[in-house]
């Protein structure tokens, strides 16, 4: 017998209910512990300060711990140790203090032991915060310089898109994305590197950052009896809007910008959804001159970043002189929690 409609609605609202109130649980519970390990740590500190604490007393501060909670885990010597670095890397930083009780422990300890100042630490507490990073994805992003990639990123979103979520895309778009997950040999083709990204969709969706969805490749539009591809068609939940991914194995050249265009004014008026937003490209080359790209999106009126591609994870050379004043930076970190 079927179930009347009204009991599957009822159904539904208790496990909605009921997720929420473990999803509470669980970022109660989460939040509690982090203070836990903030006033362990300050303890530890003070007592050094006061009595000149070293390693063998911490070691039997471990062991008492675990005698007193036997099979809980977390006393470690290590672990204390962890502890007092934590409440000393942001003991003066009240603004963080808040936050790092927002994610998990050992997302912490990694952000907190990688990461070289407090502005970096806030873009990934803030990262992970946002878009769930596992502790896998979260060395990804780290060890791939996400930092430095995402706020030195090139695009015309500030002049294109509305106030409303233009931040939050800027924020989806790397300067330079790290392939390093392909086997390609010294010489391939664009069509190569397109069936290398298809065949590690998985790896290419983590490497983008987070809320893409795959929706095809050489994806089909048809115009006045004309066929035309796009190399990669995505979709991002949270802008709601189509992303057009075009691949190039080599330097960027003006051109590539037009043809963007044009094929953002096809999806918006042909594929995209009354209800979504505008579609945004994104044009990825083996390399870029900086000021020729500035000059391509200068007067573009659809919104459209340039970002260039490596098979290695190591940091290019131009890119480490050119991040922002700090005060900058701060600024570009706190609009990650911008919601649309």
């Amino acid at each position: 017998m079927q179930a009347p409609d009204n009991i599957n609605s009822l159904h539904s609202q208790i496990c909605e209910l009921i997720l929420e109130a473990r999803a509470t649980v669980s970022r109660t519970v989460n939040f509690v512990a982090i203070v836990q390990n903030l006033e362990i740590g300050k303890m530890i500190v003070e007592k050094q300060e006061q009595l000149g604490w070293g390693k063998s007393v911490v070691e039997q501060l471990s062991k008492d711990l675990q005698t007193e909670f036997p099979g809980q885990q977390g006393w470690s010597a290590r672990n204390l140790w962890l502890m007092k670095q934590f409440y000393e890397t942001y003991r003066s930083n009240e603004n963080l203090q808040p936050l790092v009780a927002e994610i998990g422990w050992t997302h912490n300890v990694l952000i907190m032991s990688k990461c070289k100042d407090d502005l970096e630490r806030e873009f990934y507490i803030r990262m992970t915060r946002k878009y769930g990073w596992t502790k896998d994805v979260l060395i990804h992003q780290i060890e791939g310089n996400s930092y430095v990639l995402y706020l030195n990123n090139q695009t015309n979103f500030e002049q294109t898109l509305p106030e409303k979520y233009k931040n939050q895309a800027i924020l989806a778009v790397k300067d330079e994305y790290q392939f390093d997950f392909l086997n390609l040999y010294e010489k391939y083709s664009e069509h190569e590197l397109e069936l290398a990204l298809i065949t590690n969709i998985r790896q290419f969706l983590i490497e983008l950052g987070g809320d893409f969805s795959f929706m095809g490749n050489q994806y089909r539009i048809e115009e006045s009896g004309d066929e035309y591809f796009i190399d990669l068609l995505l979709f991002h939940r949270r802008l709601k809007s189509l992303i057009a991914i075009e691949l190039k194995i080599g330097e960027f050249i003006p051109e590539y910008a037009g043809k963007m265009q044009f094929y953002l004014s096809l999806l918006n008026d042909k594929v995209k959804l009354p209800d979504e937003n505008p579609s945004i490209g994104i044009i990825i080359c083996k390399s870029k001159k900086r000021t020729r790209v500035e000059y391509a999106l200068r007067n573009a009126n659809q919104p459209i970043g340039v970002s260039t591609y490596t098979l290695t994870n190591k940091l290019p050379e131009y890119l480490e002189g050119l991040l922002p004043t700090p005060e900058s930076i701060a600024e570009n970190i706190k609009l990650i929690d911008n919601q649309i």
